[in-house]
């Protein structure tokens, strides 16, 4: 009986031996994938480098460096493309036929912080060119562009002109605005209400007008000066009248012919400052103050001069020196003793005195007999004689106040 003899790796020991029922050893079985998975990964190396070089390219004629297989993988496809790539043909057609205006808007939109030039001096130049013009307050100059029924238009060299109502135009009534500002006339203005939206600000000739003639008035006061008036009206405590433009008020206790005021319009009379007041609008005269100012400047200290006695106090004399008082101080009639004032003058005497004081702001005049004698008391004993002889005595008196000054300074 024949032996029959079972292969390596055979199944059934009764099964036939044959050369090709040999089966391949593990290891050989293992290389053989690892090559045919190599060739696989060749393969599809090379189909997506065909397929990639013929498809188009998408960043125009200058192409970055190929990426290996593995870096397009991880890759954005998206990298490299630009807006007008992605928005198509079709959209570029449209940009280009977008007006001007809106296609600069775009490119300026797209370009970097870094793309700009920025030139100070150019801007702070644009900044002084678009800087208001004309705050509250501000005097500025400009010329008559256009006229207009209710007003005139003034360029005063901001972006919009300005505007004067009509009513701004002058401290009077102005009825002709034409031949008042013709056009190109150059005038100063005081700018009273700022810009609006357009641009546009409220100016006034008026308004300009009023601060100068307050502004000189208050200077007038300041120096102590007596302007003349002319009296235009008047009411029942006092007249009115007309000074730089400006409307001011003297009472009737501070005129000359107060009881009889209203036959004083149409007058010009001088009065001094009593009151200057901008804010409120008060401008108070005084004839009375402006008749005491003028004799003020009339008088010096050491001058003679002569009046009646207008009252008497218990301190003293008033004494009427034409338009002003002068105070005759009891400690300055004589240097002897008296008893009463009355030894020395009554109530409507003459009287001759030297000026000693003089104080305008106070409207005080001091006066002084008691240098005029040459021996204290002289005066109650023969006041004829020492009247009569007042002038010569008032020269002496003055060169003792001279020396008298000299020794004190």
């Amino acid at each position: 009986m024949n032996q029959v003899m079972s292969g390596p790796g055979s199944d059934s020991p009764n099964k036939p031996f044959s050369p090709g029922s040999l089966q391949k050893p593990l290891a050989i079985l293992a290389i053989n994938k690892k090559e045919e998975e190599e060739r696989r990964q060749r393969a599809a190396e090379e189909r997506r480098q065909t397929e990639a070089a013929s498809q188009p390219r998408l960043d125009g004629p200058k192409q970055a460096a190929r990426p290996s297989a593995g870096d397009l993988e991880a890759a954005d496809p998206m990298a490299g493309m630009t807006m007008a790539d992605l928005l198509g043909p079709a959209d570029q057609e449209r940009r280009r036929q977008a007006p001007p205006q809106q296609q600069r808007a775009e490119q300026t939109k797209n370009r970097q912080v870094d793309d700009f030039d920025f030139d100070e001096e150019a801007f702070l130049a644009a900044l002084d060119e678009n800087e208001p013009i004309g705050a509250t307050g501000d005097v500025v100059t400009g010329k008559v562009i256009e006229h207009e029924s209710d007003g005139i238009y003034v360029d005063i060299g901001g972006k919009a002109p300005g505007f004067m109502p009509k009513s701004e135009c002058g401290l009077g009534v102005i009825t002709d605005l034409k031949n008042r500002f013709p056009k190109g006339m150059e005038v100063q203005v005081l700018v009273t209400r700022e810009q609006n939206a357009d641009g546009m600000v409220t100016i006034s000739c008026r308004a300009l007008a009023l601060r100068q003639a307050w502004e000189k008035v208050r200077q007038l006061e300041k120096d102590g000066k007596v302007v003349q008036v002319k009296i235009n009206g008047f009411n029942r405590g006092g007249c009115t009248c007309d000074l730089e433009g400006l409307r001011g008020f003297i009472p009737r206790s501070q005129l000359n012919e107060g009881e009889n005021h209203e036959a004083l319009v149409g007058k010009t009379l001088g009065a001094a400052f009593l009151e200057v007041n901008p804010d409120t609008r008060k401008l108070v005269l005084s004839e009375k103050k402006a008749a005491l100012a003028a004799r003020f400047s009339e008088l010096e200290v050491g001058q003679l001069v002569s009046g009646h006695v207008a009252s008497i106090k218990p301190y003293g004399f008033f004494v009427d020196l034409g338009g002003v008082s002068g105070l005759l101080h009891q400690s300055c009639v004589t240097g002897g003793a008296m008893r009463d004032l009355r030894e020395a003058f009554q109530q409507g005497d003459e009287v001759k005195a030297l000026v000693t004081e003089l104080d305008p702001g106070r409207g005080r005049i001091g006066l002084n007999t008691a240098l005029l004698e040459n021996q204290p008391g002289e005066l109650l004993v023969s006041k004829e004689a020492l009247m009569a002889e007042a002038q010569d005595r008032a020269n002496r008196a003055r060169n003792m106040m001279r020396v008298e000054e000299q020794n004190a300074g």
